[in-house]
């Protein structure tokens, strides 16, 4: 496999990335004092854990191009390539709901908690809206403006939508999925938008043939990103267009600003990868290729009961080293999944062997013997 068709590390690393974000986030707001959050530097800690699920919806994203071009070059079939990772997307969606109701037992919550929109509810139905539009477009060029258009669309629109008197008329559950509701911030808008503009790095990843090409890209990834993050920065200090809109969770401004993030995040992590790792196994990847596994056992434990006696009770600095110490237990519990699955696989492999071993044997008999006479007239 040459270097342009192997799996690209420095995603997975990008992946693992958002996975410490991840748990930084929900370990310092679940066992951080209320008194120390005045503090700045667990006000700068939660500006940064909002790049988390940004960063798991825009990898979604690229995943849904490259895997969708992987597919219709072996099967030649542009359509059920879509299919394909559509029926992933509603993979995810269902396993939101598993998530919430496993939630809801362990937790011993109110049952309205399992209507709660969290990040799966809304990474399940983009993918396949994203694998929808790219099966619907054939050229590198029209899936990236098309891509880049409705990313841009979603941001744009967000203000509108979380303001509009018309949704209110909707039933909670429904409309739960286009503006925050159940205590959640997690929905379509903007967070849709995170997962088309991941996909347009995908649609021009999955085009590179050579090393060269996907080095000089990377370097294009570089500038392009951070044009966009310092110009969105600028526009932020700009009068707004909309009667309501709020810069942290709404503003158009804010979402580019991160989008330009994430992209220059990606040319970083392939340096990272050239100059440090070179090949070599890597913790950060390793965690990014757990990142679901990672994300489903570590919110119970974060949050749940079996975390109570620290909950709302530790200083600033006892929450960091518990977030250092809880981000090596789930390292390690990574690596004891992978080697259960290495272990299963292996156990499943030695007994499809037997059983044809065993089907070959069936063979003994005059038939058998007939066979057996007939190899050593060859020989």
């Amino acid at each position: 496999m040459s270097d342009a068709t192997r799996r690209r590390g420095y995603l997975d690393w990008v992946r693992g990335l958002a996975v410490l974000i991840m748990i930084q986030a929900h370990v310092l707001d679940s066992w951080t004092r209320l008194d120390a959050r005045a503090a700045w530097q667990f006000r700068w800690a939660i500006i940064v854990a909002g790049f988390g699920a940004p960063m798991f919806l825009f990898l979604a994203g690229t995943s849904v191009a490259l895997s969708a071009g992987s597919k219709e070059r072996r099967t030649g079939d542009r359509r059920a390539a879509a299919r394909a990772v559509m029926k992933r997307g509603v993979w995810i969606f269902f396993l939101a709901f598993v998530f919430r109701v496993q939630s809801w037992i362990l937790g011993w919550g109110q049952p309205r908690t399992m209507l709660r929109v969290d990040i799966l509810n809304i990474m399940g139905p983009s993918i396949v809206a994203a694998a929808a539009l790219w099966g619907t477009l054939r050229s590198t060029r029209a899936r990236c403006l098309a891509f880049a258009a409705s990313a841009l669309g979603v941001s744009l629109l967000t203000p509108i939508v979380r303001s509009a008197r018309i949704l209110d008329a909707l039933p909670d559950p429904m409309e739960a999925y286009l503006r925050p509701a159940y205590g959640s911030n997690f929905c379509l808008f903007p967070w849709l938008g995170f997962v088309f503009a991941g996909a347009v790095l995908g649609v021009v990843l999955d085009g590179v043939r050579s090393p060269r090409i996907e080095s000089r890209l990377n370097a294009w990834f570089f500038g392009a990103g951070s044009a966009l993050a310092f110009g969105a920065y600028g526009a932020s200090f700009l009068p707004s267009l909309y009667p309501h809109s709020d810069f942290w969770r709404s503003s158009p401004s804010y979402f580019l600003l991160r989008t330009g993030i994430l992209i220059v995040l990606v040319p970083l992590a392939y340096v990272w990868e050239k100059l440090a790792v070179r090949g070599s196994w890597s913790p950060m990847e390793q965690m990014g290729r757990n990142s679901l596994f990672i994300y489903w056992i570590h919110v119970e434990m974060v949050y749940g009961l079996i975390s109570i006696p620290i909950h709302n009770s530790l200083t600033h600095r006892q929450a960091w080293a518990a977030y250092a110490v809880f981000v090596v237990f789930m390292f390690l519990c990574s690596m004891a999944k992978d080697r259960v699955v290495r272990w299963w696989n292996a156990g499943t492999r030695d007994k499809g062997q037997g059983e044809r071993d065993k089907g070959k044997g069936k063979g003994k008999g005059p038939k058998g013997k007939g066979e057996e006479e007939k190899l050593l007239h060859r020989i």
